[in-house]
This record gives structure tokens, C-alpha cells and sequence, in this order.
């Protein structure tokens, strides 16, 4: 058993990646896929309208799936469609969420009347929405980093309602009573000027494709008023409608109609934007960050049992899985630089994939050379740890955004940027492996002399490693800087979080050279590398000044400090003489 066990999990693995490429079943007999894959013009990029749900659920909710007060699970796609189609009933679905009390006492409603207490309705909020308008307008006269928590809430809920409520006008006015009627005939038209701008108006998304000649998207709103004023009404808005028609009705061979014969008629013109749109639609649905997730968590596992228990078996299953999970990593980054058609760095989401990417590629290269599953482990707290930020990331709106015009070069975000990142990835895992050997010193009898030893040379040349790394990186983004500003440096917070990177990582090596430190302190200093690339990463930008403040996110400082503190606490624990480590540990497990 022991022997074919890491073959065994490989397959299972396997075959679950596969299941995840199979289309989901079609609800009620609609082509709801189909629907997913159509593309719009939303934020400034095309995108299938699968992306458009998933987006506007994660920015409204935090998550995907919907549950209908009759305890229906909605998938995201059918959701998009009720709030366009049949907003009256997507105004019931509790979607909307609020997790300060005192925003919720706006609405005089308790957290017993929502979904797990923090998610409510449209139709909840509606009687409220004046009150919240009048705390939001207070809120915008106070600088955002002086707002209180209150006011944060509330500024936030409104953009989520207002989301929420202009997403209702992307393909008919959701206060017109018999919105296809207005489509019939010229009169119809004529009639239906104001709802057409108000369409226009509030619309989030571009549904109508360039006709010949014409540069860009348009909103249904817009097309149809031109129709109004004596032009036809264009197919894509008429297969729109009759797919609302066909939803409302229930009628799932209509609406199926409806969609395969607008997705051919774009075939042609547009074939290149519908084979994107059908891949980012086949990437949402395949998931594959989300099952290296859960992948890196049974490598930790089992690499941590090796540690007690089967350490042939056990190691060779982990390595086995940690690869599974760097190939499907890979594959979805690749996919997004060909979505994206950038490089794979290009905002905080990303560069959270490439450290965790980088970090687990360099763990195998470790693990192959020393067999001990230290590596293993110590790629997957990694790599899970950073799909995890990279997750809490995507809930602020689309992670394939446009480019700042600042950023929009392809060749320093291909060397700068992209050097840079595997300088973070590299420090990151020399203080990773730092802990291991911290915790199995103070929690477990595994650290043989001969471990410890593996440990120090791993850190020791990772160290190496990222030292390199981090000042090519950051001579590179000078001479950026110098392109793009006219300045090689000017001790912006990143610029100068870059540097204590550079110098942190040297002022290890030289007290390792010097004889000023032996392995643990080698291993306290590396960890402490941790919190000095954890601040150049993500507190730099909690600032909210310089110019490369491109991610500002004060709901991570919270994060971060909780980080930091737990380094600090390991530098201590490595601090203490070895002969208490195993005292240390009694009290630290009770």
C-alpha cells in the first residue's frame, strides 16, 4: 500500500481537475454556459458575462453562490439573468452584505434578519436607501483616512448598492412594464426615448458590438435611442430581448435558441473576442487557484505526518502533489497573461499568484535535492497562504483590470516588475523554512542534527538567492522610474521598502560571514525577513501616498499587523536555548 500510495493520490488529484472541466448541468434545461460565455464591454475590457456575475456577486457578497428565499441555489449566471430580466425577485435574494451593526440600524434591521447575519436584500435596504444617501454624502466630506469604521461602511454599502442597482439598466429599464412592447414598432420607439436614456444613462455594460465602421461598444440604451430617431434596432439588443422574453416565460427552448444564434452571428466579426470569452468563462468554472488550494493543504499534511510517520511514502505523495498543484497554478497564470495579454505580474492579485508560484517552483528544485519534505511543507504554507490573499484580493472587482497608464509597458513589467516578485518569493521562502525549523525544534524531536543542517544550507543559499534577485529588481525599477518620471530614485515607500529588502537580506549574509550568527540565528534574522517583505509588499501601500500606492487596502492592515506579531513571536521562541525548546513547546500545546 505504501508503496503505490503516492500513484494512487496523484490519480484521485487527477481526476477531481478533470471533473472541473466539465460543463455544469444545465438548470431547468437553460444553456446557462452559453449565456456565461457571450461577451460584453464591462470596466474597460471584454469579458464574458460568466466574469460580469462572478464579479459583481464576490464585490456585493464575498461570494458566488445565491440562495433564493425559497431556499433555491442560484448559479451566478442565473442570478445576472433575474436581476435583468426579473429584478422584482432578484430584489428578495439576500445578496447585499453588511457586517457593521451600526449601518445595519439604518435600516431598523437586526442581523437575525439576513443570510448568516451579514447579507440582506435590495428589498430590505429599499425603505432605508434615503438615510444611507445622507450618511454617505457626510462621509465623503471627511478624507478617507480619517473616516471612522462607520463611515468606511457606510461609503462602501453605497457603492454596492449603487452596483447593484445600475447593473438592473443593462438590458431593458427595470420600471418599465412592458419593456419588449417598446421594440414592436416605430411608435413604440418613439415612446420609449426617456426609458432608452435612462438605459443609457445608468448602464454598466456594453452589449452591442462595433457595426461597420463604428469604433467601440455600445450600451442597449444608447443603440436604441438611435433607433428611436429612425435607425433599426439592432440584432443584438433583439436577441437580448427575446432571450428576457424566453427567461420570464420559463421557456428554456426559446432562450437556448436565442443565445446559440447570437453567439453564432458574433462568431465571425468578432471570433477572436468570443474564444477569450469562452476560455475566461471555462477558467471561472475550472477554478484552478481554488484546487491548488486545497491541494497545498494535503501536501502540508502530509509532509508534516512524514515528519512522524511513512517518511518515504508519505514525502514522495507530497512532492507528487505539490508539482500537481505548480503545473495547475502555471496553467492558470499562463491563462491569464493571454486573457490580460500582459505580463503575469501586473497588480496586487497577480503578484500575490507569482510569489506563490515562484516559492513553490523553488521548493521543488529544494525538495528534489533533499528529501525530507522540509521543503514540501514549507512550499505549501506558501502557496496556500498566498492563493489565500490572492482570494480576499479578488473580492475588490476584476483582477484582469486595465492598466495604469504609468504601468503599461510590457517590457518593465517583464523584467522589473516580474525580478522584483521572485525577490519577495525567494525571502519569503527563506523565512518560511526558517519557521519549520523553529516549530519542529520547539514542537516535535524531528530536528536531527542532519535536518538542521538541510534547514541551514537551504535558508543560507535562498538567502543568496533573493539578495541577487532583489537588487536587480530594484536597479531595474529605478531605471524605470527614470523612464517614466525623470528621477533614478525618490524615496517613495515602495522604493524604499525595495531597499530594505536588499539590505535586509545582505545584513544576514554579512552576520553570517562575520561569525556573528550561527543557525538559529540565521534562522531568526530570516524570518524577520518575513515582516520586512510583508511591509514592502502590502504596508507600503496602507500608506495611501507615493506614487507606486497602486493597491491601497486598509482592510488588510488588520492582516498584517496579526503577521507581524507572529514573527515576532517565532524570533523569539528561536531565541531560546535549545535545551528549553521542548519546555517552550509543553506550554505553547498546554
Amino acid at each position: 500500500m505504501k508503496k503505490h500510495l503516492p500513484a494512487f493520490v496523484l490519480l484521485l488529484a487527477l481526476l477531481a481537475i478533470a471533473a472541473t472541466l466539465l460543463p455544469d448541468p444545465a438548470p431547468r434545461g437553460f444553456d446557462l454556459a452559453a449565456f456565461g460565455r457571450l461577451p460584453v464591454l464591462a470596466d474597460g475590457r471584454l469579458k464574458p458575462m460568466d466574469t460580469v456575475a462572478r464579479n459583481t456577486l464576490l464585490l456585493l457578497q464575498g461570494r458566488q453562490r445565491v440562495v433564493t428565499p425559497d431556499q433555491r441555489m442560484l448559479r451566478p449566471n442565473e442570478w445576472l439573468l433575474d436581476l435583468f430580466f426579473e429584478p422584482a425577485a432578484a430584489d428578495t435574494y439576500q445578496v447585499i452584505r453588511i457586517d457593521n451593526a451600526d449601518v445595519l440600524s439604518l435600516f431598523n434591521l437586526a442581523q437575525a434578519d439576513g443570510d448568516g447575519g451579514v447579507r440582506f436584500s435590495f428589498a430590505q435596504l429599499r425603505p432605508g436607501l434615503a438615510e444611507l444617501d445622507r450618511q454617505a454624502q457626510l462621509a465623503d466630506s471627511v478624507e478617507s483616512a480619517e473616516r471612522s469604521a462607520f463611515q468606511r461602511a457606510v461609503a462602501g454599502l453605497r457603492e454596492h448598492i449603487v452596483l447593484y442597482d445600475h447593473m438592473k439598466f443593462s438590458l431593458q429599464a427595470p420600471d418599465s412594464p412592458d419593456f419588449p412592447g417598446l421594440l414592436k414598432d416605430p411608435a413604440g420607439l418613439a415612446d420609449g426615448k426617456t426609458v432608452f436614456a435612462s438605459m443609457d444613462s445608468y448602464s454598466l455594460l456594453r452589449v452591442v458590438p462595433p457595426a461597420a465602421g463604428a469604433a467601440d461598444w455600445q450600451s442597449a440604451g444608447r443603440s436604441l435611442l438611435g433607433a428611436a430617431a429612425g435607425g433599426p434596432v439592432d440584432s443584438s439588443v433583439r436577441a437580448y430581448t427575446t432571450m428576457g422574453r424566453a427567461w420570464i416565460a420559463g421557456d428554456p427552448d426559446a432562450f437556448n435558441a436565442a443565445v446559440h444564434s447570437y453567439a453564432t452571428r458574433l462568431t465571425g466579426p468578432l471570433a477572436p473576442v468570443v474564444r477569450k470569452c469562452a476560455l475566461e468563462a471555462l477558467f471561472n468554472r475550472a477554478a484552478p487557484f481554488y484546487t491548488s488550494m486545497i491541494l497545498y493543504v494535503i501536501v502540508f499534511l502530509c509532509a508534516v505526518v512524514s515528519w512522524l510517520k511513512w517518511p518515504d511514502a508519505l514525502g514522495r505523495t507530497a512532492f507528487a502533489l505539490m508539482g500537481l498543484a505548480f503545473v495547475l497554478t502555471t496553467v492558470g497564470i499562463a491563462a491569464r497573461m493571454w486573457l490580460e495579454g500582459r505580463p503575469p505580474v501586473t497588480n496586487l492579485y497577480s503578484s500575490a499568484l507569482f510569489i506563490g508560484w515562484g516559492a513553490v517552483g523553488l521548493c521543488l528544485i529544494l525538495e528534489r535535492l533533499d528529501r525530507r519534505a522540509v521543503a514540501g511543507a514549507a512550499g505549501a504554507l506558501i502557496g496556500f497562504s498566498t492563493l489565500v490573499i490572492a482570494h480576499h484580493l479578488a473580492l475588490s472587482g476584476d483582477t484582469l483590470e486595465m492598466m495604469r497608464a504609468v504601468l503599461d509597458s510590457n517590457f518593465w513589467l517583464s523584467t522589473h516588475v516580474v525580478t522584483v516578485t521572485v525577490g519577495y518569493a525567494s525571502t519569503f521562502l527563506a523565512g518560511f523554512l526558517a519557521i519549520i525549523y523553529i516549530l519542529r525544534g520547539v514542537l516535535t524531536r524531528s530536528l536531527d542534527r542532519g535536518t538542521a543542517e538541510a534547514l541551514t544550507r537551504m535558508v543560507y543559499g535562498i538567502v543568496c538567492f533573493a539578495t541577487f534577485f532583489s537588487f536587480i529588481g530594484t536597479v531595474l525599477g529605478g531605471i524605470w522610474a527614470d523612464q517614466s518620471w525623470g528621477r533614478f530614485w525618490g524615496w517613495d515607500p515602495k522604493e524604499n521598502g525595495a531597499l530594505i529588502i536588499v539590505l535586509w537580506n545582505a545584513v544576514i549574509l554579512h552576520c553570517r560571514w562575520g561569525g556573528l550568527i550561527r543557525q538559529r540565528g540565521l534562522m531568526a534574522l530570516a524570518v524577520f525577513g518575513n515582516v520586512v517583505t510583508a511591509w514592502s509588499w502590502f504596508g507600503t501601500n496602507m500608506l495611501g501616498v507615493g506614487l507606486h500606492s497602486y493597491g491601497f487596502t486598509s482592510a488588510a492592515f488588520y492582516g498584517l499587523l496579526t503577521f507581524v506579531s507572529v514573527q515576532l513571536v517565532l524570533i523569539a521562541l528561536a531565541l531560546v536555548p535549545p535545551e528549553r525548546w521542548r519546555s517552550a513547546g509543553a506550554a505553547i500545546l498546554g
